[in-house]
């Protein structure tokens, strides 16, 4: 007899309100082991970024209006996937269990014996109340918080909503799907003796850069949210709590608030120049135009290793090198000691960073952060003539360095201890940047980063679409270079590190919180 296979399982994940960083950690879990996702409209297209590479992505989005597939048929998805022994992964906007069907769904699940799992999210109302500034119960102003559809669908069983106990009992209300039925919402609290003074807000795509807060009170916040050209999907909130906004918006405040920044490397070299982004409120996006890889041979380092007493200096000019050559030092049976009686030079700060993190420090850190200024320092600082330099660097590398030091006496040691690869950047992410135009400002810290781009846009036929794109350079050599293709530079910082880099982000932008949402604040 056939043994009967055992079905997959069905996580019925809470993606949260669209933020990148307000998914659960167990989401993240649940993505990663899925073999299908199966995501929403309101469901943040970032996250498919922890699906495996081989993961079957199905988009089910539903607007008020627009059904790419209808409830029977993402149902009809989730049982096959699941009968076939996959693992799936259903992702819902804000919370599975609050006005996102989920219950439904699980429904359809237990009736058919599927194994599945709840894992729940920030629903969108919090969301939205906390990113507006404005707490949903508040000791002096509401103890009490309802939630209600504001669009209740064609043949619901249950009761219809009760909105003259809403307009009557709650202290504050919130209404999910508040925009299509604005007008009728209104008139049916304001029927049921709720006060037309009453404070009333409305969050459109809350903890995003698109985030819209139109606030007003009841009489007049249809009007203004008209006026403002609002537009669903967005939550309304009533009550005295929202007159607590003024105070409280803190979101809509931070200085890169709204701005989306692309940053062409890999999330995980974010790092601290990303973290720093964040916190001012922008949201970065990843378009990794460069890889790090190891050189198709270790010969020529090996050989310098091997004869590492022989030289005075040991030149880093990125904190690839330091990590490529130390690692390579490392691997080779030797450590720190190795470097005993070497004098050690760094291009920048981040650089000196990477090293002093690995238990070493910079003798020298040239005032310029390029191949002729360090030339210049050692010259000046040190003198080379008759000095024997070790330059660690990239495969592919500017010659200036070199050929400076040597012209100055010194012996020069160019070794490579990585090389540049170029990812594959995929046409959907160019297209989001450079045709949607949902990127603010595109940064760019090598010249390779830059020119990798650029080969892939022409690949795809997009070239003329970095025209108008704002670029930001973290210094001359990457600036030339995008020059150098007709592009014009925006932003360069005075000095050549990502710290500057970030300030001068900051100060580009003025510093200036609210660029992105109409604020129309309660009548004081």
């Amino acid at each position: 007899m056939a043994r009967r296979k055992r079905p997959g399982k069905v996580y019925l994940i809470g993606a949260g309100p669209g933020h990148p960083k307000l998914i659960t950690l167990r989401a993240i879990e649940c993505l990663q082991e899925a073999d299908v996702v199966v995501y929403d409209h309101l469901a943040n297209q970032k996250f498919l970024q922890y699906a495996k590479k081989r993961c079957e992505i199905v988009y089910a989005g539903k607007t008020g209006v627009h059904h790419t597939l209808h409830q029977e048929e993402i149902n009809r998805i989730l049982v096959e996937q699941a009968s076939a022994g996959r693992t799936v992964a259903r992702l819902k906007g804000g919370d599975p269990l609050l006005y996102g069907r989920g219950g439904e769904e699980a429904e359809e699940m237990g009736r058919r014996g599927i194994p599945f799992e709840i894992v729940p999210g920030v629903p969108a109302a919090l969301a939205a109340a906390a990113y507006a500034g404005i707490p949903l119960t508040h000791r002096h102003h509401a103890s009490t918080v309802a939630f209600v559809t504001g669009h209740e669908g064609t043949g619901k069983g249950g009761p219809p909503v009760d909105w003259e106990r809403l307009a009557a009992g709650a202290g504050t209300l919130v209404i999910y799907m508040g925009v299509g039925n604005l007008e009728e919402n209104v008139r049916k609290l304001l029927a049921h003796g709720r006060a037309p003074e009453t404070p009333a807000a409305l969050v459109r795509w809350a903890s995003t850069p698109d985030q819209v807060t139109v606030t007003g009170t009841l009489a007049d916040i249809a009007p203004r949210a008209r006026r403002a050209g609002l537009k669903a999907p967005a939550v309304m909130i009533v009550g005295p709590v929202v007159g607590l906004r003024p105070t409280l918006a803190w979101a809509e405040r931070l200085p890169l608030f709204g701005r989306r920044i692309v940053l062409t490397r890999f999330r995980e070299e974010g790092g601290r120049f990303a973290r720093d982004l964040e916190r001012a409120g922008a949201e970065v996006y990843y378009l990794p135009a460069i890889r790090i890889a190891p050189p198709a041979d270790f010969e020529a380092v090996d050989r310098a290793i091997d004869r590492l007493a022989s030289f005075h200096w040991l030149i880093f000019t990125s904190a690839n090198g330091v990590r490529g050559f130390l690692d390579r030092l490392l691997a080779r049976g030797r450590d720190a000691r190795a470097l005993h009686g070497l004098k050690i030079c760094t291009v920048g700060t981040a650089t000196a960073q990477v090293l002093h993190e690995r238990g070493l420090h910079a003798d020298l850190i040239p005032a310029e952060f390029h191949g002729e200024g360090i030339a210049a320092a050692l010259v000046k600082q040190a003198g080379v003539r008759g000095r024997r330099i070790l330059l660690p660097r990239a495969e592919q590398a500017r010659e200036i360095l070199p050929q400076s030091l040597r012209r100055a006496g010194a012996e020069v040691a160019a070794v490579p201890v990585y090389r540049n690869e170029v990812p594959r950047i995929d046409p959907h992410d160019l297209e989001e940047i450079l045709v949607s135009r949902r990127a603010h400002l595109i940064v760019f810290t090598s010249p390779s980063n830059f020119r990798n781009l650029l080969a892939a846009a022409e690949e795809h036929g997009l070239r003329e679409r970095l025209q108008g794109i704002r670029i930001a350079c973290i210094g001359p050599v990457t600036a030339k270079a995008v020059r150098s293709a007709g592009l014009a530079v925006d932003l360069q910082p005075e000095v050549s590190t990502l710290e500057a880099l970030a300030a001068a982000i900051l100060q580009f932008f003025g510093g200036r919180g609210m660029v992105e949402g109409v604020t129309e604040e309660v009548p004081s």
